[in-house]
């Protein structure tokens, strides 16, 4: 899962693109960068860690000028190299730079006739890498020496045609404007919107609705699935629909976990999601186990704090923090190696004892994922005096990896994957564990938005919306995924940078 942002202004973006970083820091914890344009000429800063580390006064100030665009980053596929931090550059044709979220399922094809056919090179690993360059494909194969506005979105109809997956994406196209657009499905979460200033109409283009927010721009819309968005380096501001064919299919997760809660994605409130979420489970816990002895419910913080008010508020037990979280820790399941997880998870949080003792506690999690973090969080409440441990999950059992730029682990690393309930809760330690219904969380997100039929919950169904995803795709993914593997290319990356004297 990646951040990403971009803005067309008539000041100098540097220090709102940093600002935005900082909003949809969230996203991705590995990686930041910012490249901007001054009179064709781009300035480009982007290293491995999170934006406050990345940019000094310094390099802010070698920012100039007054479009530009800007990722954070964690790793799909486990490589923290500094070579894949974005946003990615080429200089043909005309000067190109991308920010991408999401993650192409037909990679190696589009390496090879990038190759073969195209002859272009890639240099990294990263799939944004080979859908930049299929982008300067399409647009130099036009053969403008002065480009258009529809030419432009030719090139993206190109991109719709070759390339499979996930992708919400910004380019900048130096000295003429910065592009925005989403894959036919729309899959991960794109918005646009404006603010008004003396010189005129600012437009920007983010992952999250929150980051316009947070800046004072005015939410217009979201992009829609295969539409992009173009806005000239004067301002003026262009769509268009470029796909041939369009499935609306948002990844149910973002609602789940991912997004802040006071977002909005394709105008479904993240927060009120949430609520329903919490609904649906206390509704689940009344009819399934009426006579249930919960005395407390605590939220494993941030993300299940919404649904665990709800479910308190439903259920009629108090509801109270347990758990203290030291906020300079990162997400867990998305940290390279399971020893650094579970060290992690032992930073992170500590239990406030007096909210367990002698009590039965139901402790409510947006999800359980590969299970270490749970198993450790239920003995913490254990240890802190709770007579029982009961465990809820917003989310139902995640069996299966997501292919669409979420780094969930290998499927055999998932808890659940090759468990029962039953079993899952026997493993992480619990008295008892409730999951949420699939219906009932597609229920809880689409109320938001009567008009998305379907959404992407291939991490809990297995069914893959793009239809390309096979078992031996994902022994592929798998191989490229577990911890093993990611362990062996951080030590390589690790001697690698000892070599060059980083």
């Amino acid at each position: 899962m990646c951040g990403i942002a971009a803005i067309v202004s008539h000041q100098a973006v540097s220090q709102d693109l940093y600002d935005a970083l900082t909003v949809l820091q969230h996203r991705g914890q590995d990686a930041a960068g910012i490249v901007t344009c001054e009179a064709g000429r781009l300035h480009l800063r982007k290293e491995n860690g999170l934006t406050r580390d990345v940019f000094t006064n310094a390099q802010m100030l070698k920012l100039k000028g007054n479009m530009g665009i800007a990722h954070v980053r964690y790793p799909t596929a486990g490589c923290t190299s500094s070579a894949e931090a974005q946003p990615f550059y080429v200089n043909s044709p005309f000067g190109l730079t991308l920010a991408h979220n999401g993650n192409l399922t037909n990679t190696e094809e589009l390496k090879n006739a990038l190759f073969v056919e195209d002859q272009r090179h890639i240099n990294t690993d990263s799939d944004s890498e080979v859908l930049l360059n299929v982008f300067a494909h399409e647009l130099q194969s036009l053969g403008k020496l002065h480009l258009s506005v529809d030419d432009v979105f030719e090139a993206v109809s190109g991109v719709h045609r070759r390339c499979r997956g996930a992708y919400a994406v910004v380019i900048m196209i130096a000295g003429f404007g910065i592009l925005g657009f989403r894959d036919p499905h729309g899959i991960r979460p794109i918005v646009y919107g404006a603010r008004k200033s003396k010189q005129g109409t600012e437009v920007m283009i983010a992952s999250e609705s929150v980051a316009l927010d947070v800046l004072g721009f005015d939410l217009i819309r979201d992009i829609a699935p295969g539409e992009a968005v173009f806005i000239e380096a004067s301002g003026e501001l262009h769509t268009k629909q470029c796909a041939e064919q369009i499935d609306h299919c948002p990844c149910i997760f973002e609602y789940v976990y991912f997004a802040r809660p006071d977002s909005i994605i394709d105008r479904i409130s993240v927060y009120k999601a949430r609520l329903r979420m919490g609904e649906k489970l206390a509704k689940k816990v009344l009819r399934d186990w009426p006579d249930h002895d919960i005395d407390v419910v605590i939220p494993i913080p941030d993300t299940s704090r919404t649904a665990a008010l709800q479910m308190a508020n439903i259920l009629g037990v108090k509801y109270r923090e347990g758990f203290i979280k030291n906020r300079y820790i990162g997400r867990t399941f998305i940290m390279p190696g399971q020893k650094m997880r579970e060290k992690s998870v032992k930073q992170k949080l500590n239990a406030i004892s007096l909210e367990f003792e002698g009590k039965n506690v139901l402790l409510v999690d947006d999800s359980i994922v590969r299970g270490t973090t749970s198993e450790q969080i239920i003995q913490m409440a254990r240890d802190a005096g709770a007579k029982k441990v009961y465990f809820a999950s917003a989310a139902p059992p995640v069996r299966y990896p997501n292919v669409y730029g979420i780094d969930m682990p290998a499927a055999h690393e998932l808890i659940a994957h090759d468990k029962t309930e039953d079993e899952v809760c026997e493993a992480i330690g619990a008295d008892k564990v409730i999951y949420q219904e699939l219906n009932d969380l597609i229920d809880a997100v689409r109320k938001g938005n009567l008009d998305i039929e379907h959404f992407d919950t291939s991490c809990f169904s297995k069914e893959y919306i793009t239809g390309d995803i096979d078992d031996a795709y994902l022994e592929r993914t798998e191989a490229l995924r577990n911890d093993s593997a990611q362990a062996e290319r951080n030590s390589e990356n690790f001697i690698i940078g000892m070599q060059n004297g980083d």
